[in-house]
């Protein structure tokens, strides 16, 4: 089944939101049952880059799993670099989770990404680019709403491309 989704920080529209049949049911139900049941909810996020063709001005796709909910998301992304999508991905799944607190109550979340330089500098362990400082600025923004934690997860160990091609 398939929903939809926007991310208004990257414009993303009528982005796939693939939910298994129970998580389906349970959104349509509108009594608002949580999905987010367990505190410290495991999410996954990650960006693949894409080949660039004529005519085609999308460079990465963007990610994210919450298998607890049985959420998988992707959508196409013009990011700048790998950095750029892997950021790009963890604010849309953050933004997902603000946007659908009827569904997630507050809680923490523990999120995993394949991208070590996004984890470290999200983490304030390293320094990214100053481009990304709006962008960084958000994800530290939704860690004092939320209360996740971000680590670093090794690729093939990332269900957020699971179903990537598909």
């Amino acid at each position: 089944m398939k929903a939809f989704a926007t991310s208004p920080t990257f414009g993303c529209t009528g982005v796939a939101v693939s939910c298994c049949e129970t998580t389906t049911r349970r959104m349509r139900s509108g009594k608002g049952t949580k999905l987010a049941t367990v505190s410290g909810m495991d999410c996954f996020c990650g960006s693949y880059e894409i080949a660039q063709e004529e005519g085609l001005d999308k460079s990465a796709v963007v990610t994210f799993n919450i298998p607890d909910a049985g959420i998988r998301f992707k959508a196409p992304f013009a990011a700048v670099d790998a950095e750029h999508g892997h950021l790009a991905a963890l604010l849309a799944l953050l933004e997902f989770i603000d946007s659908n607190q009827k569904y997630f109550p507050r809680q923490t979340y523990q999120i995993y990404s394949n991208n070590l330089k996004i984890v470290n500098g999200v983490n304030q362990r390293e320094l990214l680019d100053d481009k990304f400082s709006s962008l960084l600025d958000k994800a530290l923004t939704y860690r004092r709403k939320y209360h996740y934690s971000l680590e670093w997860i090794p690729i093939g160990e990332n269900p957020a491309y699971d179903s990537l091609f598909d």
